[in-house]
């Protein structure tokens, strides 16, 4: 009879995943991540965008700022603010691709319907091509300074810039 009064009081927390965005972050080893939610107002009957912060565990630094993550909830929490853990990096920062063709996608157009229109009207000068393209992190220290440590800053001052700070 005691077992069955431990069970029926013991409940399993389900494990729940999310996708959000890695933002700028101090903490080591976790990144800080900004989950969209629709919130329903009752008066006017429409949704509205609100975001939630969460902090996720992330030893082996996968994620970039900019990225879109898959977390996932830990059963206990790592400390009092690091409840999640990141799963996978689903769409690098700048490399969007369509989940149901499979085709990669710049804003709401395919490329390979930029491409088309391209040939079709002519290819400006200044056009980007996608082709040709770097992958991200290529441009590390001369462009891209996302992986520097982050830190909070206190003061202004114009003799010290502090580029990294949040």
């Amino acid at each position: 009879m005691a077992m069955a009064g431990a069970r029926a009081g013991a409940s399993k927390q389900a494990l729940r995943y999310f996708l959000g965005t890695c933002i700028p972050s101090v903490k080591q080893n976790a990144v800080k991540i900004r989950v969209q939610r629709l919130d329903l107002d009752k008066n006017l009957w429409m949704y509205f965008k609100e975001y939630n912060f969460v902090y996720a565990h992330d030893p082996d630094k996968k994620c970039n700022i900019g990225d879109i993550v898959l977390i996932q909830t830990l059963p206990e929490k790592l400390t009092r603010l690091i409840t999640h853990k990141v799963v996978d990096v689903i769409y690098p920062l700048g490399d969007i691709t369509d989940p149901l063709t499979g085709k990669k996608v710049v804003v709401s157009k395919y490329r390979d319907d930029i491409k088309e229109i391209n040939q079709l009207y002519g290819e400006s000068k200044n056009a980007f091509n996608y082709d040709k393209a770097p992958p991200r992190g290529i441009t590390k220290d001369k462009r891209d300074f996302t992986y520097q440590e982050t830190y909070v800053k206190y003061q202004e001052d114009p003799n010290d810039p502090q580029p990294y700070a949040v």
